[in-house]
């Protein structure tokens, strides 16, 4: 079992940070102000490995998306998932907010197919919303269904199949809009589709065509940005998509600029291997007011490993920050591992992210701004390299401590109780 600290252990720790930290210039009180208040939506796929709840009269393929792995204690309904959720919200400080994808929809047991959801089936989760005191951000499933077996949804060369995916999105933004009044504030959707081909379709330019209609057909139903905000989301490449995808990098920004309303969605994971998103940030909020951002880890690949404290992780947090883009973006988790207790997953990975930007918050950046200005470099570069070893933990103990959360390794005492007692007993 790990150590809990005593308050004055942490107490003592935070007041010698944040005298280290003032002879730098910075406010540790106004950082953990700012951390306290920035909301970080976790994402319910992580709790049952992207299963869903979908009752079917028929055998399910169409694939996209993949989790690997068979931990014990998978969450298998909607009560045993908001249970588990549960559980990781009580170890996670700070703001939070709960994603959920279309298939998690609850029918009572009725076959309900995506075009005729509705927000009733999303009762429970708006009830328990309410209760956990969390709002609730939504995402049309386009994967995992009889119409998304060849690859192709929204930009689907068959008009039926392309309108039955229109339909299940408008449906989606709906129960979406029901969220946002329920909660009283935006529902963050995310549009993501998994069309593309696995090798070298002669028309690419056709699928497009038909994707910008079926969007503009989607989003010509106005709903009042007080209730949901939409983003669109890119990728590289997917699993049967490897040599084309329909919704490209290119295409999204070009649709996204071309129509206000939208943001673009940013996945860590949806690029290049060799390529990190950060810089993209001060190139996008030039010509957008907000930003939709999934927090993944790619090893190698689109993987979407658990999120952890890595370089690509500090230095998305500090465009965020330095750009002043913090208060336009909204921050949600995307990784799926069901290798590792799920629960784990959850808390690693939004307490990765909060450290990060915590550590963002904590950066003299006015005094790296200076010696850049005056040429300064070698001075600039000796600053970031001494940052690394600041004392962000002692402030991020604290932050936990006045968020009444375990502090330190002190939750993982917590975790393997879970575990025990009630995931691997299941």
């Amino acid at each position: 079992m790990f150590k809990v600290l005593t308050t004055a252990e942490i107490k003592q720790r935070y007041e010698s940070a944040k005298k280290e930290f003032a002879n730098l210039g910075v406010d540790t009180e106004a950082a953990l102000k700012t951390l306290a208040a920035t909301p970080i939506s976790l994402h319910c796929w992580q709790g049952d490995d992207v299963h869903g709840f979908e009752v079917h009269d028929e055998a399910v393929s169409g694939g996209g998306i993949m989790s690997t792995g068979n931990y014990p204690g998978c969450a298998c309904n909607g009560d045993m998932l908001r249970k588990d959720a549960e559980a990781a919200l009580k170890l996670i400080p700070g703001l939070k907010r709960f994603n959920l994808h279309a298939i998690y929809a609850e029918t009572d047991g009725k076959v309900v197919d995506r075009d005729e959801i509705e927000p009733r089936h999303f009762d429970k989760w708006m009830k328990w919303a309410k209760k956990q005191g969390v709002s609730l951000d939504f995402n049309p499933t386009f994967f995992a269904h009889p119409l998304a077996n060849d690859g192709y949804t929204l930009s689907h060369a068959d008009k039926k199949v392309r309108d039955f995916w229109i339909r299940h999105d408008k449906a989606c933004r709906k129960i979406a809009e029901a969220m946002g009044k329920a909660q009283g504030n935006p529902c963050i959707v995310n549009h993501w589709i998994p069309d593309g081909a696995k090798d070298q379709p002669v028309d690419r330019m056709g699928p497009r065509k038909r994707l910008i209609a079926a969007y503009d057909e989607i989003f010509s139903e106005k709903i009042s940005p007080k209730y949901i905000r939409d983003g669109v989301e890119s990728k590289l490449f997917g699993i049967g998509s490897e040599d084309y995808v329909v919704g490209s990098h290119e295409f999204y920004m070009a649709y996204a600029m071309t129509r206000p309303d939208l943001m673009i969605t940013f996945d860590m994971g949806h690029f290049h291997p060799t390529e990190t998103i950060h810089d993209k940030i001060a190139a996008l909020m030039l010509f957008k007011n907000e930003l939709l951002l999934h927090v993944s880890r790619g090893v190698r690949w689109d993987s979407d490993h658990v999120v952890n404290f890595n370089d690509d992780l500090r230095n998305l947090f500090q465009q965020l920050v330095r750009t002043g883009s913090l208060p336009k973006t909204h921050i949600a988790l995307d990784f799926f591992d069901g290798s590792i207790n799920r629960i784990g997953a959850w808390v690693v990975g939004t307490r990765a992210t909060q450290k990060a930007l915590l550590c963002a918050l904590l950066e003299p950046t006015k005094t790296l701004l200076k010696y850049e200005k005056d040429g300064d470099n070698a001075m600039k570069l000796a600053l970031l390299e001494e940052l690394k070893g600041a004392p962000w933990e002692a402030v991020y103990d604290e932050f936990c401590r006045r968020e009444k959360v375990a502090v330190g390794t002190a939750w993982i005492n917590d975790l393997v109780d879970y575990d025990r007692n009630v995931a691997k007993k299941r």
